[in-house]
């Protein structure tokens, strides 16, 4: 054999002599590592197992470790097909099946990870899956720290929770503090609703959703809720949210400054500038605080109450202390509503004003009862009595009953006016404007007869029935049947003949706007009518009859 052969083989012998010898010592340090209970003040990364332990000169500050490899540190331990163990840094690359756990609620695998025992911080890589008891998180690159028990992601992460699916561009995770935090294109899916949002704050162990930016949530049924302050309760499926929040379901909407939500029981409460809506019926309740249940359609609004009618170019206000709507036929062809106020009433139209203490509007009837010391206004018309009904027609008033003291004023100047008082009335409108006058019981009349718009008599009359019309504003002519009276001249009328008893001029009460309606103004207590009892025939016993006859 000659020389440089042999000096080959030497050289061969003494490599794998050296390599089995380094084997040998590490193989006595892992055993060593092995029997030797942990100090609870040691930072030190723990090789625990590993098939084979090699070094090599390419990085000769690294520990190779292949097959089954396990390590420590402070409570955590991790598996993987192999390793680059750097003991003077305390660090490791961990490549293959890389699993790492801690306890027995959290896990973290992956295809490669890079953990520093020092800084307390892992970085995994590959088709990475970080589990915490029933909450899974998916990514491709995960950033573990230890030292906040925190978890981030910046190029897409997926958060599984029960039914909820969340997903965004960067997040991250807390498993001591079951906190999620995601940003940029963030969407949590659920089989019963689906959010949208460019920041949102979720919490593992509630279930429950912080709002903190624009957000979007659709439930399954169409309902579309809209917030950018607040919280939602997934797994009960209630919004509490801030700041201008709104929820649309159909064709109607409710939007105030706080809005509460359950979509189990369909109510909703809003506070605080409230405003819902009802497009298809063109209707819309305002105030401080709003009730709505969208399943029955039924609501109810208080503090600065008002509802709105525009089906007509004019929109009528009634404004009450409470509001209530009822809705019948809901989301069919003849769905229809009553509408109920209660206390301080006052509406207004440009073409009719009205104030009393207690309506009621049934749609399907076209008939809206007023209750209280009623008064209703059209033009220089004014009519009041005891109870008023007015009955509509497409938006307009076709014609208002008057029962029990009724009155009738018409303004002819500052101190004239033509005046019927009577038991029962009814004003019939044509245009918006009145046009025929009935009156029946204890007629009492005064009319102001004109020659080219000056007064020249004065006419009071008693009688028991009235028919008067109306022409271009104007009373135009008067029948009555036989009745009682006189012609005063309009310089020589008595006062009690000028000014019927029960006269009296509201328009220190009467609505001036849309914003008048919400300043109260009583009558004087001289004008307050005192309501009419019912009379009835007593009933008459048999026996008592018969004995008469007797």
């Amino acid at each position: 054999m000659n020389r440089s052969v042999r000096n080959i083989i030497d050289g061969y012998m003494r490599c794998r002599m050296l390599t089995i010898g380094i084997l040998c010592f590490s193989l006595g340090c892992s055993l060593h590592a092995q029997n030797r209970k942990p100090q609870q003040t040691d930072s030190r990364i723990h090789l625990i197992h590993s098939d084979v332990l090699y070094k090599t000169p390419r990085d000769p500050r690294a520990e190779i470790l292949v097959g089954n490899v396990k390590l420590s540190h402070e409570g955590v331990f991790l598996d993987c097909d192999s390793a680059r163990f750097y003991r003077e840094d305390n660090s490791f690359d961990a490549y293959g099946h890389v699993k790492m756990v801690q306890g027995d609620t959290l896990s973290l695998v992956g295809d490669s990870l890079f953990y520093d025992g020092f800084a307390l911080q892992a970085h995994a890589r590959g088709e990475v899956v970080l589990i915490h008891r029933k909450s899974k998180l998916t990514t491709n690159k995960l950033d573990y720290d230890r030292v906040y028990g925190l978890g981030m992601y910046i190029d897409g992460g997926t958060l599984y929770d029960a039914d909820n699916v969340l997903t965004s561009n960067w997040g991250q995770y807390s498993p001591s503090t079951h906190e999620a935090f995601f940003t940029d294109n963030v969407e949590l899916k659920n089989p019963k609703f689906n959010l949208v949002s460019d920041t949102l704050y979720y919490y593992t162990d509630t279930e429950r959703a912080k709002i903190v930016s624009p957000t979007n949530i659709t439930t399954s049924d169409g309902t579309f809720v809209y917030g950018e302050a607040g919280d939602y309760d997934t797994k009960q499926a209630k919004a509490n949210l801030l700041n201008r929040s709104y929820l649309i379901k159909d064709m109607r909407k409710i939007v105030g400054d706080s809005l509460h939500y359950e979509k189990e029981t369909g109510i909703s409460e809003a506070f605080g500038n409230v405003i819902l809506t009802d497009d298809e019926n063109l209707c819309a309740l305002k105030g401080g605080y709003c009730w709505y249940d969208e399943n029955t359609g039924n609501a109810m609004a208080t503090d600065m109450a008002v509802a709105m009618e525009f089906s007509s170019p004019d929109t009528m206000y009634v404004h009450g202390d409470t509001l209530r709507m009822y809705t019948f036929n809901l989301d069919t062809d003849s769905v229809y509503r009553n509408l109920y106020a209660y206390n301080h009433v006052r509406m207004f139209r440009n073409d009719v004003q009205g104030v009393c203490d207690s309506l009621v509007s049934l749609q399907r009837d076209s008939c809206t009862y007023m209750y209280g010391q009623p008064i209703l206004w059209n033009e220089n018309q004014q009519v009041f009595g005891e109870e008023i009904r007015v009955y509509g027609n497409d938006s307009t008033i076709d014609w208002v009953h008057i029962i029990n003291q009724a009155m009738t004023i018409e303004q002819v100047d500052s101190v004239s006016y033509n005046q019927v008082s009577s038991k029962e009335m009814m004003c019939y409108f044509t245009n918006g404007e009145i046009e025929h006058n009935e009156a029946h019981g204890n007629v009492y009349v005064v009319y102001f007869v004109q020659d080219d718009s000056t007064i020249v008599m004065v006419n009071y009359s008693e009688t028991t029935e009235l028919h008067l019309y109306m022409k271009e504003k104007k009373m135009d002519k008067i029948w009555m049947p036989a009745a009682k009276g006189m012609f005063y001249p309009a310089i020589d009328v008595p006062h009690d003949r000028r000014y019927l008893s029960s006269f009296a001029w509201f328009d220190y009460i009467r609505p001036k706007d849309k914003d008048d309606i919400f300043v109260w103004r009583g009558k004087d207590a001289k004008n307050i009518l005192k309501t009419t009892e019912a009379r009835q025939a007593p009933i008459q016993r048999l026996d008592i009859l018969k004995n008469n006859k007797q």
